[in-house]
């Protein structure tokens, strides 16, 4: 897929999940769903991910093995299931309020998504050359180590298997960088676009596609002037000098060889 259809699909705005926007209005842990904002961005990136996904393989949704991992609320597994997708989602077995096994999971237990337990802070339980499609949306920045962890995502993909990785924190992010200055490390590492190619390459990934994405907050905005504002956003993300500014880097990389080969 070029890069002018992902901009397309990301300038989308989709109708809202009515399913996620009550959720999220029921449980506080939840509310960026009952925002347009910030319900709107993971229906653009399943958008973007379904779509690639089956031009890239030529096959439906429904004929890949898709991993979502460190699937947390279970709200990128429902959207892709949604799409049709068989998606085999996991999270760390631990009692942290990021882990699916340490916090309330409406939208996991009203749409029976079995989570498979992941009782080791790298490794996956999944055979080699074994996965098609590997989802990171806001995970690999929070892991212990993430060096290894690409490892293990590059040992379970299959030769041209993708990897997704979103909402990966940007070092040069004004965003960040204040947080920080706040005491809020929520996000301790930060990434740069070289980080991410060397990652990739001493892991036999090659990135395919990579951007930056957000400059502004934009979860208290509702719409329509949320629409606007995307768009602004996401024109100077792409196009103008601030994007070396903006509060995540996103990429896609394909496996180049098969595990043990």
């Amino acid at each position: 897929m070029d890069k002018g259809k992902r901009k397309i699909i990301f300038r989308q705005h989709n109708a809202l999940d009515q399913q996620l926007l009550d959720i999220g209005m029921k449980y506080s842990s939840h509310s960026f769903l009952a925002n347009p904002a910030g319900q709107n961005i993971f229906l653009y990136l399943t958008a973007y991910v379904a779509i690639f996904s089956e031009e890239y393989f030529r096959k439906k949704l429904s004929e890949l093995c898709i991993v979502d991992w460190g699937c947390g609320k279970g709200h990128v597994t429902y959207l892709l299931q949604k799409r049709g997708g068989n998606i085999i989602s996991c999270d760390i077995q631990n009692e942290r309020l990021d882990s699916s096994f340490g916090q309330e999971t409406p939208i996991i237990e009203i749409n029976n998504i079995d989570v498979l337990p992941l009782k080791h802070s790298y490794l996956l339980p999944f055979d080699d050359n074994s996965v098609d499609v590997l989802l990171s949306f806001g995970v690999l920045e929070h892991v212990s180590n993430d060096e290894r962890s690409i490892n293990e995502i590059s040992r379970v993909l299959r030769k041209g298997g993708l990897f997704f990785c979103f909402n990966l924190p940007y070092n040069y992010s004004w965003t960040q960088r204040l947080a920080h200055v706040r005491g809020q490390f929520y996000h301790d590492k930060l990434y740069t676009k070289k980080m991410v190619s060397k990652f990739c390459e001493l892991n036999e990934l090659e990135v395919i596609d990579i951007w930056h994405r957000q400059l502004f907050p934009k979860n208290s905005i509702n719409y329509p002037i949320y629409q606007v504002f995307e768009r602004v956003d996401q024109f100077l993300a792409e196009y103008t000098p601030l994007k070396y500014l903006a509060t995540n880097i996103e990429f896609v990389a394909k496996k180049i060889t098969s595990a043990g080969s």
